[in-house]
């Protein structure tokens, strides 16, 4: 055969190979509810219902900015040296204070370590978010003063630590719900698949809220999955439901009704809140190496801030005086964050070995004891070169 026969040979198959690509489905806008349009049009749901106050939608609107002001401070102080690392939820504001706010002072959250706008709203002080980031703590709060657990690094444990959690929760006869916090990322994980499977088949009171923000790091959202992420729900026999993750009234309206299913003994929801990240997965993350501009122009439309703040003007519920006086009050969250920060004394080295088993534990021992010989034999050199 000639190399001029080959290639014909070949051509119908790479026009195959083309068709079929053109042939391939193209996904179609995700079916989400929806109380707040981009726009800021109210709008209404069948399922979902919402009557807020106009003092409640400013105290959402407030939660928002001063969420989103504390993160750009962190961003910030990372970039300056003074954290090791930080992980914006730019964008994700909507979806962590309105499920946040649903939540009742009784039920738990285990989040993951993105969650700042839900430890905003369990009264989590924001500067003791930063420690781990800086280095200087393991968490810097008590799970048990805000039932708000430690952030978790691990992707998708924390969704195994809250299934266990809510299933004691059932078991102790008591009517409070268990939230965990994860990504979509995490939701390829088997710790997140086997959660679900518990959570179902012991109907735990636990609702399972997945951030969508579309990449986990560089990695979209269609590359991880056929079907839409709340679809899931179905093959483990509990419901699912996705919410547009920058509608904050949406959120509070889904979330809400979730928990209140698993405080009745219903077992188990899946909500999807379909956002996105805006910025970095992380400081060490440069998102212009693998999404275009484009992609975040058009989600910056969508912003839940501007949403909000466009309703509360054309309603009337806001005017200018609240929204100068919340400037006032996000710069002055964002000053007493960078001097706290800065101020945040190192820890002493043997503190390592601190908080890690509440019993002891003899391996702990024995290293603890081999670090303080290494600390020591640095004085003991200091003093032999005098």
């Amino acid at each position: 055969m000639t190399v001029e026969s080959t290639a014909a040979a070949r051509k119908p198959r790479r026009a195959s190979k083309r068709t079929s690509a053109a042939k391939k489905p193209q996904r179609s806008e995700p079916q989400l509810v929806q109380l707040l349009t981009p726009e800021g049009e109210r709008v209404e749901h069948p399922d979902y219902s919402i009557d807020l106050s106009a003092e409640e939608l400013r105290a959402l609107y407030r939660d928002m900015v001063l969420t989103r002001r504390f993160d750009a401070e962190a961003t910030a102080l990372q970039r300056q040296g003074e954290l090791g690392l930080w992980a914006s939820l730019l964008g994700q504001e909507a979806a962590q204070i309105g499920s946040g706010r649903a939540l009742r002072d009784d039920d738990y959250v285990f989040p993951t370590y993105r969650e700042h706008g839900v430890a905003w709203c369990r009264g989590v002080d924001p500067t003791n978010l930063l420690g781990m980031f800086r280095g200087v703590n393991h968490g810097g709060w008590d799970p048990t003063t805000n039932n708000f657990h430690l952030y978790t690094i691990v992707i998708g444990s924390q969704t195994l630590h809250a299934t266990g959690y809510a299933m004691g929760v059932a078991k102790d006869g008591a009517d409070s719900a268990v939230i965990a916090y994860f990504g979509d990322g995490a939701s390829s994980q088997g710790d997140v698949a086997e959660s679900f499977t518990f959570s179902a088949v012991y109907n735990a009171p636990v609702v399972f809220f997945c951030q969508n923000n579309q990449w986990a790091i560089s990695e979209p959202t269609e590359r991880q999955t056929r079907v839409p992420l709340y679809q899931r729900a179905q093959g483990y026999g509990f419901p699912g439901v996705r919410v547009d993750g920058n509608d904050v009234l949406a959120c509070l309206a889904v979330t809400r009704s979730a928990l209140e299913r698993a405080r009745r003994g219903e077992g188990p929801t899946l909500v999807e809140a379909f956002t996105y990240r805006m910025g970095a997965h992380t400081t060490s993350d440069d998102p212009t190496k693998y999404r275009a501009d484009e992609e975040r122009a058009a989600w910056e439309a969508k912003d839940p801030i501007l949403r909000l703040r466009t309703y509360l003007e054309k309603s009337g519920h806001a005017d200018e005086a609240f929204f100068t006086e919340l400037e006032t009050e996000s710069e002055a969250l964002g000053k007493r964050v960078r001097e706290v920060v800065r101020a945040m004394p190192d820890p002493e080295p043997m503190s390592l070995f601190e908080h890690g088993y509440a019993d002891g534990n003899s391996l702990v021992d024995e290293e603890r004891a081999q670090f303080a010989a290494y600390q020591a034999s640095f004085a003991d050199s200091a003093e032999e070169g005098k």
